[in-house]
């Protein structure tokens, strides 16, 4: 009966959020705060539908951890390094500047020290899942303002662990040394277990793994989830563990492929979070709580992105990275609540506290999805008045994108001939292939490489093969190709696509539909294909000529064999 309740209830709150997502895109607004609303919405202040708290707070869990174990998938331990320096000095900054801010103003409020002490701690975190969730749909995590975001959220949740231990030890009248010192131990501890067995066990049978795609699914949700649990057992957070879990796998060939085959499940259980999220606000005393909500949200808004780009300005980055990184930190935290709530439940604070802080979550969180948004056209505005925040030489290293003027997808049938024409000709290329063992010989061999499925749109969109010029495929699927043709035909208007196929009836649908060029086993192969390119060149016009002959090449091939 408990789990029919569940399941109705879920069935429920699905339809809510479904229904208010599509008047949010008609509107062409935010899906996060449609999200949010839909919580508010199912919640007690109205519909009262979620009774089965337990469960649909698992349910957040799990996707604060999925999205962080895929983001760690797809970061680099030498730009975590790098940027290690900048995000303390600016989590830092943050914390001294806005924390101060919002003790200065909670006790101006008529709030004890306690109280404004705690408020205060709870402005400096940033929202994980939110700036991860916007990050992730802009494509921009790879970005040096995503990154350093990312590494400031990552030093929030490190100060978050000890606000825990602080506020519980608060309770019990002490906070002691040894607490301190165990944590460190601990996180020493678990940081070298994930360096042996992510970078010296896993590898040795992750091309097994890789092999079955439903065993190499499995395997990640089990790491995912094993890490993050350890690391709550350790008393640290479930998203720090979620994150290093993806971080320690991050250098596997196979990485962007298990990021791939996380993400729907990601998006479920997301939706699920920011609808837990907007169900948990509670407005008691709306009178007497808006005033200081709208103080607070102001520094939140205003003086966390300030204080940010100040901080950046000063160690060397350019005003967009600074403006960029601000306006991602610029909400506070769902642990931000959890905080106050745990310090009023041990009436350490005013009880009242509670509701503020539950209004500041709304409207930061609300006009911070705004801002993320929109923060290329908000830059075009302001940009003139931002110059403060930046030195007259900036010593800001440009970051390599991962863009690639040539993709090709499958190693075998004459790949190596195209591999060698890129080389001759210099072009960035890419070699695509879903072969564990081709991946091993690319490895090897030292040739730039990913592992994925050329049919997947999101793996796709992860090696922005939109932006290729040049994309070849050695792939004889005909399904494949014309997928692989419809994805660049929505991304691109400017691309030569050639591709194999097995019979005349296949050459002549993906010249239909729009092939620059497709190789016939009793045609001209490969090895013909590339000496035409090195001597014409990879742009459109070369293959117009060359193109139309061999149409009608084998359209009298195709008349012939009937």
């Amino acid at each position: 009966m408990h789990s029919a309740n569940i399941f109705t209830e879920l069935s429920l709150v699905l339809v809510v959020v479904a229904g208010i997502s599509i008047v949010m895109r008609l509107l062409k607004q935010p899906l996060i705060l449609g999200y949010i609303l839909a919580g508010i919405l199912v919640g007690p202040l109205l519909l009262d539908l979620i009774h089965a708290k337990e469960a649909f707070e698992g349910f957040s869990e799990i996707g604060i951890a999925l999205l962080l174990f895929i983001i760690g998938l797809g970061m680099n331990a030498a730009v975590i390094r790098s940027l290690g320096k900048v995000s303390l000095v600016t989590a830092a900054t943050i914390f001294t500047l806005v924390g101060g801010l919002g003790v200065a103003a909670t006790s101006a409020f008529g709030f004890d020290i306690q109280t404004a002490l705690v408020i205060g701690v709870a402005l400096f975190f940033s929202s994980t899942i939110v700036i991860l969730k916007v990050l992730s749909d802009k494509r921009e995590i790879s970005r040096l303002h995503g990154q350093i975001a990312i590494g400031v959220i990552l030093v929030d949740d490190i100060v978050a662990t000890l606000a825990m231990v602080a506020v519980a030890a608060a309770s019990n009248g002490s906070l002691g040394a040894n607490d301190l010192l165990q944590l460190g131990a601990k996180a020493i501890g678990l940081g070298l277990l994930l360096y042996v067995v992510g970078a010296h066990v896993v590898p040795r049978f992750s091309k097994m793994l890789a092999k079955s795609q439903e065993l190499l699914f499995v395997f990640a949700v089990a790491w995912g989830f094993g890490v993050s649990t350890l690391f709550g057992a350790a008393g640290f957070s479930h998203e720090v563990g979620a994150l290093f879990a993806g971080v320690a796998l991050a250098s596997l060939p196979y990485a962007m492929e298990m990021s791939t085959r996380l993400k729907p499940l990601r998006d479920f259980f997301v939706v699920l979070f920011f609808v837990s999220l907007g169900e948990t606000f509670v407005f008691d005393d709306f009178a007497t709580t808006i005033i200081p909500a709208i103080a607070l949200s102001a520094i939140v808004l205003i003086g966390k992105p300030i204080v940010t780009m100040a901080s950046l300005g000063a160690l060397g980055y350019t005003k967009l990275t600074s403006f960029k990184a601000g306006i991602h930190l610029s909400q506070i935290s769902e642990f931000s609540i959890v905080l106050v709530v745990l310090a009023i439940q041990t009436e350490l604070i005013d009880a009242k506290a509670g509701s503020i802080i539950t209004l500041v979550a709304l409207i930061t969180i609300a006009l911070s999805t705004y801002l993320m948004k929109y923060d290329e056209s908000l830059y075009k505005k302001i940009h003139p008045l931002l110059a403060i925040f930046e030195r007259k030489t900036p010593r800001e290293k440009k970051q390599k994108r991962g863009l690639y003027s040539a993709v090709l997808f499958g190693y075998h049938h004459g790949g190596h001939e195209f591999l060698q024409m890129f080389r001759d000709m210099k072009q960035r290329y890419l070699i695509v292939d879903y072969n564990p063992e081709v991946i091993e010989h690319l490895e090897a061999q030292g040739i730039r490489h990913a592992y994925g499925d050329a049919t997947d749109h999101e793996f796709l969109e992860e090696i922005n093969t939109g932006h290729a010029k040049f994309i070849a495929s050695t792939i004889i699927d005909r399904r494949v190709n014309l997928l692989l043709l419809s994805f660049l035909h929505h991304h691109s208007h400017d691309f030569v696509f050639i591709c194999h196929a097995r019979t005349y009836e296949d050459a002549l649908e993906l010249y239909k539909h729009g092939a620059s060029y497709v190789i016939l086993p009793r045609f001209l192969g490969s090895e013909y294909i590339t000496t035409h390119i090195k001597r014409h060149g990879m742009d459109k016009k070369a293959f117009d000529q060359f193109r139309a002959r061999h149409i009608v090449s084998i359209g009298r091939a195709a008349v012939h064999s009937d």
